[in-house]
């Protein structure tokens, strides 16, 4: 299995009273490390159509100790976990400074917008998310 890395900027504004990254504000951190796979990594290994549309069905996310600002980029890992005919699951861990601050799991379906339905994954997309599937349950 192929885990896929990026890095993505926290910013000042990110951060509430607490002095930590905002709950709110980790999600967007996943999908903006979510859209780096599906969308850049996607295109540029020919599933471009994953940026035609894709939907979250479900999001859970564990906080497992607070994220601060730091001028260094966080490190985000993902995975699939899950891949099914028509949607398939994403797994993330966010580190921090002592170790994984967050881990969380998307639900995502592959959707087709002019018919404003869900629709299958094809064999392209299929063969780009089998790459960075973990081995876990689906088919």
């Amino acid at each position: 299995m192929a885990r896929f890395s990026t890095d993505v900027a926290v910013r000042w504004s990110d951060m509430d009273v607490y002095g930590h990254v905002n709950n709110a504000r980790v999600v967007t951190l996943l999908e903006e490390a979510r859209t780096e796979l599906l969308f850049g990594e996607g295109a540029r290994r020919g599933a471009h159509t994953l940026a035609e549309g894709v939907v979250v069905v479900e999001l859970l996310v564990r906080y497992r100790q607070p994220l601060v600002y730091s001028a260094s980029p966080v490190r985000v890992r993902l995975w699939v976990s899950e891949l099914l005919a028509a949607s398939f699951a994403v797994e993330y861990v966010v580190a921090g400074t002592g170790g994984d601050a967050v881990t969380a799991r998307t639900q995502l379906a592959a959707y087709d917008t002019a018919a404003q339905r869900p629709r299958r994954l094809t064999p392209g997309e299929r063969e780009f998310l089998a790459v960075f599937r973990d081995g876990g349950s689906g088919g």
